[in-house]
């Protein structure tokens, strides 16, 4: 059961990373994203490839995978300069199905059998897995949440907000629309890169299927459920998302109905989802928050 545990744990550590770039894309920026997985999928394979091909270890592979992913989400997110709303999200949608489609069918990403025999990551000469392994991606995700907290804050991340709240105003304001878009996609799918490098050296094998658009959905649910543009909201619901398909285990057949259901609800009840502004849990946290300050 520890182990077991420790194991759930972990993939919601990697999930959680995924959501926090798809937050600065969609939540930060206010762009539309439905294929995140995309870029999961993109730094799970290129880390795989340069371990098993080209025998660098995670830690050497690491800035890569990050570069990678960052420059192809910096040329994917060029149709986000004129596509807006429906058109972006269909687009995006699209990206998804493109990418699984050549990890599928390109023999030198393995086709359908997938990349396997993915090396654990090394520290000192020792493998890192089980406890360790949970430990690392615990402390990659503190580096993410804490890298979103600045990005926020800091002057980019005003302008993304501006640029999500209203396009034509932010540009008026001498903000470039273009510039910090496609600074928003290159660090969420930075960040996705990150999630992937860890994803694949935790399985060891990977397939295509592993990010299908279904993914892509899932990491969508997790960022609305807990609140697009929070800090912890993706944090909360990749916990909820990522636990209650194991305590339902039984009913794993239905986890896209479960998912469109739970989306629905939570627009229809909290557009802002359990931590954004005006939601029911905050405003119970909040005077709580303030009564232990006193």
């Amino acid at each position: 059961m520890s182990s077991y545990l420790i194991t759930i744990g972990t993939m919601i550590a990697i999930q959680a990373i995924a959501v926090c770039g798809l937050n600065v894309i969609v939540g930060f920026a206010g762009q539309i994203s439905l294929g995140h997985a995309a870029f999961l999928g993109i730094g799970a394979y290129t880390a795989a490839l340069l371990a098993t091909k080209a025998g660098l270890s995670f830690w050497m592979a690491l800035p890569l995978v990050v570069a990678v992913c960052g420059s192809v989400g910096l040329l994917l997110g060029l149709p986000s300069i004129r596509l807006r709303e429906d058109f972006l999200a269909i687009t995006t949608i699209g990206i998804n199905f493109i990418v699984e489609a050549v990890f599928r069918y390109v023999p030198f990403f393995g086709g359908a059998l997938g990349i396997g025999g993915i090396p654990r990551v090394m520290f000192f000469g020792m493998r890192v897995k089980g406890t360790s392994f949970f430990l690392l991606c615990v402390a990659f995700l503190c580096l993410t949440l804490a890298a979103c907290w600045w990005f926020k804050r800091s002057w980019a991340g005003l302008a993304c907000a501006a640029i999500g709240e209203e396009e034509q105003a932010a540009s008026t304001m001498g903000i470039s629309p273009v510039r910090f878009k496609l600074l928003a996609f290159v660090i969420g799918t930075g960040m996705a890169g990150l999630a992937g490098s860890l994803y694949a050296h935790h399985m060891q094998f990977i397939s295509a299927g592993d990010f299908s658009f279904s993914v892509s959905i899932a990491l969508l649910s997790m960022l609305v459920l807990g609140g697009m543009g929070t800090l912890f909201g993706p944090l909360v619901g990749a916990l909820i998302l990522g636990a209650l398909p194991e305590v339902f285990r039984p009913l794993v057949d239905y986890r896209m109905l479960f998912y469109t259901v739970l989306l629905l609800l939570v627009i229809r009840f909290q557009p802002a989802g359990l931590l954004g502004e005006e939601s029911a849990l905050r405003r119970i946290l909040i005077p709580f928050v303030k009564g232990g300050m006193r």
